[in-house]
């Protein structure tokens, strides 16, 4: 991890299921845990106002580069990525950071995995926060139903196809990776991580993410914890039917916020939109 993302925060080595994460952790270090997982293409750094943020409020914010981002958590193939490894992941990051019950916020797809580890183990989440992705089977009902989810999800088809999706993104000096971000996050911070996704193994090791999915995610139960969901009104991978509906499947205090003019890339483009929800939903927990 080359970049601290946030004021005072420390860089950690998280030693979880025989794998070496790299994580970034500030506040104080008896606070409550609030661990914030990443989405793709991202990493911890995309979380730096957040933790900061947190830290400040008297937490103990902890984002990890996870599973494949990590270079000491970079398995071969795509069997090693499924949903179920990923979540196992999560938890085993709390137990290396003695946290018997957590804060849990994740973007993309790190909302992929919040929604099952929530819905799964609610006894050991306070609270849950989730930034522009769907509960799953929200998500599911509108790829069934909807031509627009399936067309905003079809970029999934490419990342899939082993070899060709990494010439794609990396060609033409990586064109079309620093594409996917719209023009929404911070230039520096794209060429961070596009030049950290052009390190040998890594970019297909981010990919098997999607290599992987085999259908599982949408068994995420109805979630009892309180829930903050936030989404952007121009997400580029997820529909307003997708994110509307997200709250029949969560029984708990459930708050739904809608961002007008925002996009897919929540944690990096509008911190100060959503750093005070993310702050009074952790006093739910």
């Amino acid at each position: 991890m080359d970049r601290v993302p946030a004021p005072g925060a420390d860089r950690l080595a998280l030693n979880a299921r025989g794998m070496v994460f790299d994580a970034v952790a500030t506040g104080p270090a008896d606070g409550p845990l609030v661990l914030f997982l990443h989405g793709f293409p991202e990493f911890a750094s995309c979380w730096g106002e957040q933790i900061a943020a947190a830290a400040r409020a008297g937490y103990r914010a902890v984002a990890v580069d996870q599973r494949g981002y990590s270079p000491g958590a970079r398995p071969e193939g795509p069997a090693a990525y499924t949903v179920d490894e990923l979540v196992g992941d999560v938890f085993a990051f709390a137990d290396e950071l003695q946290a018997e019950r957590f804060h849990l916020v994740g973007h993309d797809w790190g909302g992929v995995l919040a929604w099952p580890a929530a819905g799964r183990r609610p006894e050991r989440i306070r609270t849950l926060t989730v930034l522009s992705t769907p509960h799953p089977r929200a998500l599911a009902r509108a790829v069934a139903e909807s031509e627009e989810q399936r067309e905003s999800l079809s970029y999934i088809g490419l990342f899939r196809r082993e070899g060709k999706a990494e010439e794609v993104l990396l060609g033409d000096g990586a064109a079309a990776l620093r594409g996917i971000y719209q023009g929404r996050v911070p230039a520096g911070l794209v060429e961070e991580n596009v030049r950290r996704l052009g390190e040998p193994g890594a970019l297909t090791a981010a990919l098997n993410w999607y290599r992987a999915l085999d259908g599982a995610a949408a068994d995420a139960p109805v979630i009892e914890v309180p829930v903050l969901y936030l989404w952007g009104e121009g997400d580029l991978a997820f529909t307003a039917a997708a994110a509307e509906s997200t709250g029949e499947w969560v029984s708990g205090e459930y708050e739904y916020v809608r961002l007008d003019g925002a996009s897919h890339w929540l944690p990096e483009e509008d911190p100060e939109r959503i750093i005070p929800p993310i702050l009074e939903h952790l006093k739910r927990g």
